[in-house]
């Protein structure tokens, strides 16, 4: 009797290892292969805060091009500044923008020209925002909005929902609070991007 109530427990625990360390090996195995393809996303959209067209879908193609045209410097909390460069000299940043949504933090990138006086982009890395509402800031008709801003108009803020005089974006149909949130963090970043690299 003691023999039948042990045999399904030690078989139960032989199967759940073997599983575990199956799982284990596959994670070991795979855990480059998926850091190197999170990384190649990340280094799409900033080609597309950039507003260079991405060349190929092969992620092998996508990181030598961004090696070929993009440098990366380290800042603190282990955030990074992009660079673009022309002919030697810095033609345009990227840099890390954040604020917060209706359900949770929302990151992403800004492109400004290195004279700071043109938004050349934004894209967003992670957001957990309404499918469908303030989930729409991912899509590609809301970004390119934020294409050729002047920063150099002397207005109050950078970025400006219309209808409201000298508006410059649409907000996003019914998604209020994810709309204002991008713009508040929006404008509080660039502001403090372009007062510390005028400082530099």
């Amino acid at each position: 009797m003691k023999k039948s109530f042990a045999y399904p427990i030690i078989f139960m625990s032989l199967v759940t290892a073997v599983f575990a360390a199956l799982l284990a090996t596959l994670d070991y195995s795979t855990a480059e292969q998926i850091e190197f393809l999170a990384n190649t996303e990340l280094q799409e959209k900033i080609l597309y805060v950039f507003d260079i067209p991405v060349e190929s879908e092969d992620p092998e193609e996508i990181d030598k091009q961004f090696e070929e045209t993009i440098e990366t410097k380290e800042l603190e909390n282990n955030k990074k500044l992009y660079l673009l460069e022309e002919n030697g000299e810095d033609k345009a940043y990227a840099f890390p923008v954040s604020g917060s949504g209706l359900w949770g933090n929302i990151e992403g990138y800004a492109g400004i020209s290195a004279d700071y006086s043109t938004l050349i982009g934004i894209d967003f890395i992670s957001h957990s925002e309404t499918p469908g509402l303030g989930g729409r800031i991912s899509e590609e008709w809301f970004k390119e909005q934020f294409r050729g801003i002047d920063l150099e108009d002397p207005k109050d803020e950078y970025i400006i929902y219309t209808p409201a005089s000298g508006g410059n974006v649409d907000a996003i149909t019914g998604a209020t609070l994810t709309s204002q949130s991008v713009r508040e963090f929006l404008n509080e970043d660039i502001e403090e991007f372009i007062e510390e690299r005028k400082v530099d």
